[in-house]
């Protein structure tokens, strides 16, 4: 009898791992939705909905910590200078990416959108070698190499350089970097980034009302999205964090391609955005880069755990 209470206590390790899997499809798959989420923001522009998002994120994850206890983490890393600061630029890097996301949908570039996530994990293995020195392997420096093609072939197809995929892509690498600086958890971090930011946020709003009147905040509906892109932006985040407490992080590593995979999706076959040969075959050796990266990452390559990359 007390064996199989204890076992209805101690769910085993495959429970959590079945649980992280539907929390991780759960996260990728709502951030893979965004698109259609600020599509129903047409008309509204970007600055404004970056300036909700922030306001409703801010009292989303501000209720969920105090429902949890956890504002005194937030007390304890404001009160931290350092960790104040690295959280302040980590803010910075989080608003530019907001902004040309939700810019970058309403403009019907989302194909740009999904490059840029793509190409976000390489970006990090990047970072990690300019900013902390890590050494790469060869398989790493193939997966760069095939990645940088594919940029230099995808700025052949748009006929420009593609800031918008190299602007998310590096913005959303700086923000992971700076976020493992401090040792601060993902729902007191957003909810501290969202306050840094709630000054900047409020003022514009004032200056919209003041300027042009009441605009989108006078049709309800608008209004109504305009609150849920709050618990959408912080909902997500929480259940990805919930993910990561049960899953290995290479196991996590590989849910990373479902959002902008759904992204491509959307913008090829919902918004009809044009996609021409040139730019398809630039997907097509990033998804050998991922495919090669993914491959290294797993293990497969042969390359003994505890070996110095190189």
């Amino acid at each position: 009898m007390s064996q199989n209470s204890s076992k209805l206590q101690k769910p085993d390790s495959s429970d959590k791992n079945h649980h992280g899997v539907l929390a991780a499809l759960g996260a990728y798959g709502i951030w893979g939705m965004f698109p259609l989420m600020f599509r129903l923001l047409d008309g509204v522009s970007p600055p404004i909905i970056v300036a909700h998002r922030v306001i409703w994120s801010l009292v989303f994850v501000g209720i969920i910590l105090k429902w949890n206890n956890r504002m005194g983490e937030v007390t304890a890393a404001l009160k931290d200078r350092k960790t104040l600061l690295n959280i302040g630029l980590s803010a910075a890097v989080l608003a530019l990416n907001w902004l040309v996301f939700i810019w970058a949908v309403e403009t019907q570039r989302v194909v740009e959108v999904s490059l840029g996530y793509f190409i976000n994990p390489l970006v990090n293995v990047t970072l990690g070698m300019v900013l902390l020195g890590e050494k790469q392997n060869r398989w790493q420096w193939l997966a760069i190499a095939i990645a940088a093609i594919a940029m230099i072939v995808q700025a052949i197809g748009m006929g420009a350089v593609p800031i918008i995929s190299l602007t998310l892509a590096i913005s959303f690498g700086f923000y992971g970097y700076l976020r493992k600086t401090v040792s601060v958890g993902s729902a007191p971090g957003l909810f501290i980034e969202t306050l840094l930011m709630l000054p900047f946020a409020i003022i514009f709003l004032l200056y919209v009302f003041m300027t042009s009147g009441v605009g989108p905040h006078g049709d309800p509906k608008l209004l109504a999205y305009l609150v849920l892109t709050g618990p959408a932006t912080a909902g997500a985040l929480l259940i990805f964090a919930f993910a990561a407490r049960r899953m290995r992080l290479t196991t996590l590593g590989m849910f990373q391609y479902i959002a902008p995979s759904m992204h491509f999706i959307i913008a090829i076959w919902v918004f009809n955005e044009p996609l021409n040969n040139i730019q398809l075959f630039s997907f097509v050796l990033i998804w050998i880069s991922i495919g090669v990266y993914t491959f290294d990452s797993a293990g497969l390559t042969g390359r003994k755990e505890g070996k110095i990359n190189g």
